[in-house]
């Protein structure tokens, strides 16, 4: 159980990693007129997995692309309705990916509930948290902002 535990920490402690960086690019990205492109977004994700599971990186690569391409830049809102739902897929969809990967990284089936439900306690908290502060983001107007300018 003690094992389960540290795993649970390091999976929290690993998401508040991500979602910190995560909000600092984007929000430097917002600051400077530049927009974080697909490429960025992988060679960031890779890095972060090569120094921490390399045998994550291909897995986490081909999961992110595909989840990034569920969303879009384009809409004037941040919480446009094409968002929201790539969110509420993205809860599922990541997860189920992460399963998988882990069975044929592990080379067994057994792999795939302990992967999933780690991942799924941090699909959702992301998902919450995005709408949390897509919701704070359009009340200050900043996507408005940089957008005009």
């Amino acid at each position: 159980m003690r094992c389960l535990k540290t795993v649970i920490y390091l999976d929290v402690l690993l998401l508040v990693n991500f979602l910190a960086g995560y909000f600092l690019l984007m929000a430097a990205g917002l600051l400077s007129g530049c927009a974080a492109r697909l490429p960025r977004l992988l060679v960031g994700a890779g890095l972060a997995d090569l120094l921490t599971a390399p045998m994550w990186v291909v897995p986490t690569l081909v999961i992110k692309a595909v989840v990034a391409l569920l969303f879009t830049s384009r809409s004037p809102r941040l919480l446009c309705p094409r968002n929201l739902a790539a969110a509420a897929g993205t809860c599922l969809l990541s997860p189920a990916a992460y399963g998988l990967a882990a069975c044929l990284l592990m080379g067994s089936v057994h792999a795939f509930w302990p992967q999933f439900l780690g991942t799924l306690v941090q699909g959702v908290g992301s998902g919450v948290l995005f709408v949390v502060l897509g919701l704070a983001l359009e009340r200050s107007g900043l996507k408005a902002r940089f957008s005009a300018a």
